[in-house]
C-alpha cells in the first residue's frame, strides 16, 4: 500500500465499504499480486498487470484490458497461455491510454503487440491513442475488436455491438496461438475470425449493487427480466416477463443461432455468469443449451460454465456461442496457467447430425443408437407389460434411462456406449429397475473391457451381473425378475445371437411364474400370462448390443416382432 491511499476499512461505511473506495482497484491489484506470487508482476501507476514467465515461443505480446468489476477478466487471464498484459481501469471506466501503453511496452516482444479490445467508446479510444503512441515508439502494434453483443446488434448503428463474453474465447485462443510461435499478423487474422464467429447474449433477474452499496442499479419486480443486458449494468431495450428458466434459455439459444452459423467443427459454447449466478445454475443452464444445440443438430465440441466476465453483482448469465474453425478446438484445449478456461473432451459427432440430440436416436455410437430406437419403438408395450405386474412406470423408467446414455455423447466404439448407458442408468434413473440394470452393464462393460466382445464377453458378464443382482436385491431364479433372463443368457452356449435369444426366452418363461420379488409380488397370481417388463427389458438391451458388435444381424427386429 502507498503512503497516499487510504485503508480498505476506512474507506467507506456499510457492507458494500470495498466498492466506494477510491483505491479499491489498487487494493484488488495487491491482493492479486499476493496470489499469483512471482508469476506476475504487478504496477499501480499506471495501473497493470504483467506475466513474468511467459511461453518463450512466443514473439507476440497480448495486452487486454477494461474496466475493472467483471473479474476475473481481464487481470486474471495474464500468465502463461493467457495474456501477457491486462490493463484494469476503474469500476466499469476505461484504462487511461497511459496504462495501456505502459503496459504494451513492459510486454512487448520482437514481434510486436497485439492488443485485444472489447467495442465500448472508452476502450476504443483508449487504446487507440495507446497503439499510436507505441507506433511512434517503434512497436509494431495491430488490434483486435471484440463485438459480439447480439443485443446491441442495431441496424445503422454507428456504434455497433458491445464486446461481452466472446472476450473470453478470443484470449483462450489467441494465448494458445501466441504460444506457438505465431507472428503479429497471423494472431491478428485469428482474433478477427474468432469474432465473426461468436455472439453472445446476457439476461438478468437482478441488477448490480450500485458502487457505494446504495441499492441495486435498477428495479425488477419478481416478474420481469432483462433480456439482453450489458456488463456494465446497461438495462435491456425492454423489460420481459419472467418465464420458466428452460424457455428463456431456448429463446437466447435461439437468437444467437440466427447469427452463428455452425459447421462440420461444430461450436464452441460458454454460459458466463454475471457475479450472483451461482455454479449449480450456470452449470444447468449450460445443460438446456447443449440439449438445445443437440436437438437442432448443432454438434458441441467445447463447453465451459462460470463467471468469467461478471457485472459486480449481477444476478444472471449470459451464452456465448462460437462457430469452430479446424485447429480451434485445439487452442481451446490448451493448458493455460491463468483464470482462462480450458476444455475437456466431449464426446465424438457429441449434438450433430448422426450424433446427439438427446433422445432422437442419434448418439454416433452404435449400441446407444440402437437402444434408444428399439425403447422407443416398444415404449407401449413395456408399458403395458408393468401395469400388470407393477405401475406401468418401466418404459418410462427405461426411456429416461437409455435417453440419459444418449446426452453424455459417448464416442464410438461399444465399450464407449456401455459406460454411458452404464452411467446413466445408476445415476439419472430411480426406482429399483434403473440402478440393477446399471449394474448389469457395467458388469458386462468390464466383461468387454477385459476379453473381446462378444459371446464368451457377453456371458462372463452375465454371469457376474446375476451375482451382483441377487447380492443387492435378493432375488433367486424363478422369482420373475430381470434375473431370469440374465441367467439363462449367461447359462447358454453357442454365438451372441444364441445368448440374446436364450435371455429373450429366459424373459418369455417368466410369464408363467407367480412373482416372488418386486411389485408384481404385490398382485401375485394376476401377474402371470404376460411376461416380466424388467426381463423383456433387459433382453432388448442385450439384442442391442449385440447388434452393435455384430452388424450384420437384426436381433433388435426379431425382438421387437416378438413383443411389439
Amino acid at each position: 500500500m502507498t503512503d497516499d491511499q487510504t485503508p480498505a476499512s476506512d474507506a467507506a461505511a456499510g457492507s458494500d465499504w470495498f466498492l466506494p473506495s477510491p483505491d479499491a482497484v489498487a487494493s484488488a491489484l495487491a491482493g492479486l499480486a499476493r496470489e499469483r506470487g512471482s508469476s506476475v508482476r504487478v504496477s499501480l501507476d499506471p495501473a497493470h498487470v504483467v506475466a513474468t514467465s511467459p511461453d518463450p515461443a512466443r514473439r507476440v505480446a497480448l495486452v487486454s484490458g477494461g474496466g475493472s468489476g467483471h473479474e476475473p477478466l481481464h487481470t486474471g487471464f495474464v500468465g502463461r497461455g493467457g495474456l501477457d498484459a491486462a490493463v484494469p481501469g476503474q469500476v466499469f471506466a476505461s484504462p487511461h491510454n497511459r496504462q495501456v501503453h505502459a503496459a504494451a511496452r513492459a510486454a512487448a516482444k520482437p514481434g510486436g503487440v497485439l492488443l485485444v479490445v472489447k467495442n465500448y467508446t472508452g476502450d476504443v479510444i483508449n487504446f487507440g491513442i495507446a497503439a499510436e503512441r507505441l507506433r511512434a515508439d517503434g512497436v509494431a502494434v495491430e488490434t483486435v475488436l471484440v463485438d459480439d453483443d447480439l443485443a446491441t446488434e442495431v441496424e445503422g448503428s454507428a456504434t455497433g455491438r458491445r464486446g461481452t463474453g466472446a472476450t473470453v474465447l478470443v484470449e483462450k485462443v489467441l494465448g494458445a496461438a501466441a504460444d506457438t510461435g505465431a507472428s503479429l499478423g497471423e494472431l491478428a487474422d485469428l482474433g478477427r475470425r474468432v469474432v465473426a464467429a461468436s455472439r453472445s447474449l446476457a439476461v438478468a433477474t437482478r441488477a448490480h449493487t450500485v458502487p457505494g452499496g446504495t441499492g441495486p442499479a435498477f428495479e425488477l419486480s419478481a416478474d420481469e427480466l432483462e433480456h439482453g443486458v450489458g456488463i456494465h449494468g446497461e438495462r435491456a431495450a425492454s423489460t420481459v416477463q419472467r418465464r420458466p428458466a428452460g424457455e428463456v434459455v431456448d429463446q437466447v439459444l435461439g437468437q444467437l443461432l440466427e447469427h452463428v452459423p455452425t459447421g462440420e467443427q461444430g461450436c464452441a459454447v460458454l454460459v458466463n455468469g454475471l457475479g450472483a449466478a451461482t455454479g449449480l445454475e450456470l452449470h444447468a443452464v449450460l445443460d438446456r443449451v447443449v440439449q438445445g444445440l443437440g436437438d437442432r443438430g448443432v454438434r458441441v465440441a467445447a463447453a465451459f460454465a462460470g463467471t468469467y466476465v461478471a457485472a459486480l453483482d449481477m444476478r444472471g448469465f449470459s451464452v456465448t456461442l462460437t462457430a469452430l474453425e479446424p485447429g480451434w478446438l485445439e487452442l481451446l484445449r490448451t493448458p493455460t496457467a491463468t483464470a482462462l478456461p480450458v476444455a475437456e473432451p466431449v464426446g465424438e459427432a457429441a449434438g450433430a447430425p448422426g450424433g446427439g440430440a438427446a433422445g432422437d436416436g442419434t448418439t454416433g455410437n452404435a449400441f446407444v443408437t440402437g437402444l434408444v430406437a428399439l425403447v422407443e419403438r416398444l415404449h407401449g408395450a413395456l408399458t403395458h407389460l408393468d401395469r400388470v405386474g407393477g405401475d406401468g412406470d418401466f418404459g418410462d423408467n427405461l426411456a429416461s434411462g437409455v435417453r440419459a446414455a444418449a446426452r453424455r455423447f459417448p464416442g464410438e466404439g461399444v465399450v464407449a456406449g456401455l459406460r454411458a448407458a452404464e452411467d446413466a442408468f445408476l445415476d439419472n434413473v430411480g426406482g429399483s429397475s434403473g440402478p440393477l440394470f446399471g449394474l448389469v452393464l457395467q458388469q458386462v462393460r468390464v466383461a468387454f473391457e477385459a476379453g473381446e466382445p462378444g459371446a464368451d464377453a457377453l456371458r462372463a458378464g452375465l454371469h457376474e451381473a446375476a451375482g451382483a443382482v441377487t447380492r443387492v436385491g435378493g432375488a433367486r431364479p424363478g422369482d420373475r425378475t430381470l434375473l431370469d433372463a440374465l441367467v439363462a443368457g449367461a447359462e447358454v452356449g453357442g454365438t451372441l445371437a444364441e445368448v440374446v435369444r436364450a435371455a429373450a426366452d429366459g424373459a418369455d418363461a417368466t410369464a408363467a411364474m407367480t412373482p416372488r420379488r418386486g411389485r408384481a409380488s404385490y398382485v401375485g397370481e394376476r401377474a402371470v400370462g404376460t411376461p416380466d417388463a424388467g426381463a423383456v427389458g433387459l433382453a432388448l438391451v442385450l439384442a442391442a448390443l449385440a447388434d452393435s458388435v455384430e452388424t450384420a444381424g437384426d436381433l433388435s427386429g426379431e425382438l421387437a416382432g416378438r413383443w411389439g
